[in-house]
């Protein structure tokens, strides 16, 4: 899984994204548990995800509402199946608005960027 650490910071909130080759749900379920092993990870506020699989877009907002239909798109848009992304949130204490769309939005962004999408 590539983890791209620490590449946003607002308002003492941080911002990560990962991802990897994914074949389904079941597969997602397993490589976010398997991020989660990672202490920093596993404390982590939320680890909204998104994949566009064989059955159908599949997605999980960790409680961060609507950040999960914001990867999908990105995901469609990029025309990537068959591949999970993660984006993780540190909540620094202060709400953070429309801005933490932003900063789904450019953590997906860098993520594409670094394979080649």
């Amino acid at each position: 899984m590539l983890i791209l650490e620490d590449i946003i910071s607002d308002r003492g909130s941080r911002y990560a994204v990962s991802g990897a080759p994914c074949a389904d749900e079941a597969q997602a379920k397993a490589l976010l548990k398997e991020l989660k092993r990672i202490k920093k990870f596993a404390k982590s506020t939320h680890n909204s995800w998104g994949l566009i699989g064989p059955d159908g877009p599949v997605k999980s907002d960790d409680g961060e509402a609507g950040a999960g239909a914001i990867i999908l798109r990105m995901l469609e848009g990029a025309g990537l199946d068959n591949h999970l992304i993660v984006v993780t949130r540190w909540y620094g204490g202060k709400h953070l608005g429309g801005d933490r769309f932003r900063h789904v939005q450019e953590a997906v962004r860098r993520y594409l960027a670094e394979i080649g999408r």
